[in-house]
């Protein structure tokens, strides 16, 4: 017992070395050693926790000779959490050890054990999940376009969101989720988080099984998947998490269809009615502000300077809608048409600007119908 004992009482110098430079030395082996003492630790808790005396006796063997605050015996029991947080937030730590450590909080080697509290394990996953996604990247175009890195990232958070839907308590559980998905967004910068949540509702849709993957493009037999109705256990409420935290701030949901490219929110449109709806009514909203400029006959911005979409950045959005699926297609021209008729249903150019997109989209459709009878092949 004595020699548990002095283990013991080392565990103050191990947690102190974790948050020195000392680190920047350690190599994933050394890491490794170091996980495995936090784990050694958590064994003894977990193994003396309900021996009374002998709780008293490591309490005391920790508090020898330790400033304050104290450890006390229930830190044993969190050893390797308070280990990896110390060691996250060590800026020192080399980039091999460092990836060794986010593998190793993403994906314990066993269930935690004891009675403990799981918040302070969870916090360990979160903060390693963030330094993960912080890392550089660039935006998937298309669902097939996905390269390896964002793909990797996204299915990290979902897995973190499945993880949150499958703990959170009945009471006020969406409002919980969904502080937590935003506290994790927040910390990256805003075009990272963008990007990494697009990429997570693309995996969605091409999860096996699912309506994008049988169809085999894009999910083009026109079948709209809401965030309330995927077909897979819990994966309904990441989908209504990630879409609530995107629309459910005006400026933010802006800010996502500016930085995306058509293509892909037109994918997401497609599949999520949830998005569709809000998406059409944000073009309508940057229509609205064109004006007609007869000197140089087409349609400009009201104000240069504000966040908004070009008149041939709009129409490409709008046809990129209409490539979509049949259902998608049907409803951005009834969305033009209706609006159309609200601007006074003109049917020459340059007096609605709500005419001239539709005149564009009809013809794009009219030139597709015709290449795809010229060459049936053509998709």
């Amino acid at each position: 017992m004595e020699a548990v004992l002095e283990q013991v009482e080392q565990l103050p110098a191990l947690l102190a070395v974790s948050r020195s430079a000392l680190v920047r030395d350690w190599d994933a082996l050394t890491l490794d050693r170091a996980l495995e003492w936090g784990r050694y630790f958590q064994h003894l808790h977990d193994r003396f926790r309900t021996r009374p005396r002998l709780r008293e006796a490591l309490g005391r063997r920790l508090r020898r000779g330790q400033p304050s605050p104290l450890l006390g015996f229930p830190h044993l029991g969190r050893c390797p959490q308070l280990l990896g947080l110390a060691l996250l937030e060590n800026r020192a730590l080399p980039p091999a050890a460092c990836r060794r450590l986010i593998h190793s909080l993403l994906q314990p080697a066993g269930a935690e054990a004891g009675p403990e509290p799981c918040s302070l394990a969870l916090l360990a996953r979160r903060k390693a999940a963030s330094r993960l996604l912080a890392l550089p990247g660039g935006p998937p175009r298309a669902p097939e376009e996905m390269g390896p890195q964002p793909r990797t990232e996204a299915q990290l958070l979902l897995s973190r969101l499945r993880e949150e839907v499958r703990e959170a308590e009945p009471a006020g559980e969406a409002a919980g989720r969904l502080r937590w998905l935003s506290g994790v967004l927040e910390e990256l910068p805003q075009p990272r988080a963008f990007e990494v949540v697009a990429a997570a509702l693309l995996l969605l849709l091409l999860r096996p099984g699912s309506d994008a993957e049988q169809a085999g493009d894009g999910g083009r037999d026109g079948k709209s998947l809401d965030g309330n109705q995927a077909s897979e256990t819990g994966d309904e409420g990441v989908a209504g998490l990630l879409l609530s935290w995107l629309v459910g701030n005006l400026e933010r949901f802006s800010a996502f269809c500016l930085f995306l490219p058509g293509s892909l929110l037109a994918s997401l449109a497609g599949h999520y009615s949830q998005f569709s709806r809000p998406y059409l009514d944000l073009l309508t909203g940057w229509g609205s502000h064109l004006l007609y400029d007869p000197l140089q006959g087409r349609w400009v911005k009201s104000c240069l300077d504000k966040a908004e979409l070009s008149w041939e950045e709009l129409r490409e959005r709008f046809t990129c809608l209409c490539q979509g699926s049949a259902l998608l297609r049907g409803q951005t021209q009834a969305a033009l048409k209706l609006l159309k008729a609200r601007d006074g249903d003109f049917t020459v150019c340059g007096l609605s600007v709500w005419t001239d997109l539709l005149m564009e989209v009809e013809e794009y459709l009219r030139k597709e119908a015709k290449r795809h009878c010229m060459n049936p092949k053509a998709t």
